[in-house]
């Protein structure tokens, strides 16, 4: 998608003109959003982005005084009224009709248990008025103009039915039931692959160009905003810092703030590896003829006596040194993660999955001798570290639960000397946060808390580390700082990564060698830089292509 931000002409009357906007919680009232001032054209993409933290999502949702609790003060002129000073009935009817919200993660923002179609018919039904058939009818069209393939059976199916960009599809038809005049997108391709992402960015192109609504863009992805959007406000510590056209920001911004942010893109600081011909250890893990299949119903009579299979993951060899980052990239669906389970011994597999030399002992689930110590040996670290660490567990408990499995001989005192050691080899030490092991992950930044994710895996000393999309739910420049952690960790105890990624950034960054996925097969491998400078597979250049808008990843200067 080209996009070239070309400046709007400023009305005397802007869409939405937000004042002096001030919000604070408590009885304190502290504010956490200090005087924010900003307008959006009629038809204008504005973007919004800023660190977490940062206020921006406190800021769009207190248009619409969605936050409980909120103090809010100052002005928020829409359409000629002031919305804060709206009475509630009144507000209602602008929520939904003349503003809608779109959500980060389709997921939560769905009612798992009501199919799309109804729950996009519902709106349309209080909103205009429909009948319920009439309702159905504009809810199959809405779906079917977001792009949903064969929209009327899909219109039949439940959130859980559908791939990530499906139900983020789904949500946006059901924010444009009443053609609002005003989309607010709460980073709403966060939690997408590279290639959905794009889609869905043409997608709310080619919607406001058709309507004419404006759109509000929260994100603090920068390539994003400089694809999408035709003006920027940076936020930082509840300020706007910078804000106009986004040739003139990105080109020439003003702030040492917007400078950094601009610049916290991926270094790639990886020693080199020679090829595998050229000897060195052995490989830690190795796939030979490698697949994965799952049962799924068989209709009809059959169906009561036996299962079908389903082969999720088609026979693959690959093999993963030490030292080394093999990265692999697919869009959802085609069997990265399912690949991931198999090599950490959550799933059965076919064929031959070697690592340090050893097998998962069938099933894989069995949580014997054998397994549990090859279990020591893989370890992982997930894509949202706020989900991945139980809220009821303290940090020291978290970081520690490994030892208490595969160190049960060491004494309490010993296991948490080992926990605060790993923690401070992460970032994060006792001087800087007092009583750091009896803190709850909630107390932490996302940052911080990957961190914790990161150091629960290394307490148990493993050989080889699987990493679940370990910055997409992060800001740039946290995730510069977690990849250098990691590219760091790396070189000092000489682990295997197993990186799973949609970031073609992250890839250059990290990664030696590269496989490309698509529905379950290995479509094209090699070397990173040979793989993405000059692909080969129809799918891989496309994936390359979508990814074109970042800019290309810098190399530390040793």
């Amino acid at each position: 998608m080209s996009h070239t931000s070309t400046p709007l002409a400023r009305d005397a009357q802007p869409l939405l003109d937000v004042q002096q906007l001030q919000v604070g919680f408590g009885h304190s009232a502290q504010p956490v959003v200090h005087g924010v001032s900003f307008q959006i054209q009629r038809g204008e993409k504005f973007a919004l982005v800023g660190e977490s933290g940062s206020g921006k999502s406190v800021t769009a949702l207190s248009v619409l005084r969605l936050l409980e609790g909120a103090q809010l003060s100052g002005r928020v002129g829409f359409d000629g009224q002031d919305l804060l000073q709206l009475p509630e009935h009144q507000l209602r009817r602008v929520r939904g009709d003349a503003i809608a919200v779109v959500f980060q993660e389709p997921m939560t923002a769905l009612n798992p248990l009501m199919t799309v179609g109804r729950q996009i018919a519902e709106v349309v039904e209080l909103k205009q008025a429909l009948s319920k058939k009439q309702a159905w009818q504009e809810a199959v069209h809405l779906l079917a103009q977001t792009g949903i393939p064969e929209p009327e059976r899909r219109a039949g199916a439940y959130p859980h039915q559908l791939s990530g960009g499906q139900r983020q599809r789904a949500v946006i038809a059901m924010a444009l039931a009443n053609r609002p005049k005003l989309l607010i997108a709460d980073e709403p391709t966060t939690a997408l692959d590279v290639q959905l992402r794009m889609q869905i960015l043409e997608l709310l192109s080619d919607l406001q160009r058709s309507t004419g609504m404006a759109v509000l863009m929260i994100t603090h992805d920068l390539n994003l905003v400089r694809q999408f959007a035709d003006s920027v406000a940076v936020m930082q510590n509840g300020l706007i810092v910078e804000q106009g056209p986004v040739e003139q920001v990105f080109n020439q911004p003003q702030q040492d703030y917007t400078r950094r942010l601009i610049d916290s893109r991926p270094v790639r600081n990886v020693v080199e590896l020679p090829p595998i011909e050229q000897g060195g250890e052995p490989a830690r893990l190795r796939a030979q003829q490698l697949s994965v299949f799952y049962d799924v119903p068989i209709a009809g009579v059959r169906g009561w006596f036996k299962k079908g299979q389903f082969q999720a993951v088609q026979p693959m060899d690959f093999y993963l040194r030490p030292g080394e980052t093999m990265a692999v990239v697919g869009e959802s669906g085609s069997g990265k993660t399912t690949l991931a389970q198999a090599v950490l011994g959550l799933i059965a597999a076919v064929g031959q999955l070697e690592l340090m030399g050893q097998h998962w002992q069938q099933p894989a689930s069995r949580n014997n001798a054998h397994n549990q110590a090859l279990r020591q040996r893989v370890q992982v670290v997930f894509q949202d570290p706020f989900s991945a660490l139980s809220p009821r567990l303290t940090i020291g408990e978290i970081v520690g639960e490994g030892l208490r499995v595969h160190s049960p001989d060491a004494s309490a005192e010993q296991r948490r000397q080992t926990v605060a050691d790993v923690l401070a080899e992460v970032g994060l030490t006792q001087t800087q946060f007092p009583g750091l092991l009896e803190r709850y992950p909630h107390e932490f930044s996302g940052g911080q808390r990957q961190r914790i994710a990161i150091a629960r895996a290394l307490v148990v000393q493993p050989s080889v580390l699987v990493l679940d999309e370990p910055t997409s739910a992060l800001d740039a420049t946290i995730q510069q700082q977690v990849l250098a952690l990691l590219q760091r960790l790396q070189k000092e105890r000489g682990l295997a990564y197993l990186l799973i990624t949609h970031d073609v950034d992250v890839v250059k960054a990290m990664a030696h060698r590269v496989m490309v996925m698509k529905s379950g097969a290995v479509v094209e491998a090699g070397e990173m830089h040979q793989v993405l400078q000059q692909p080969q597979h129809a799918y891989t250049q496309a994936l390359v292509a979508a990814a074109g808008y970042g800019q290309s990843v810098r190399t530390a200067a040793h």
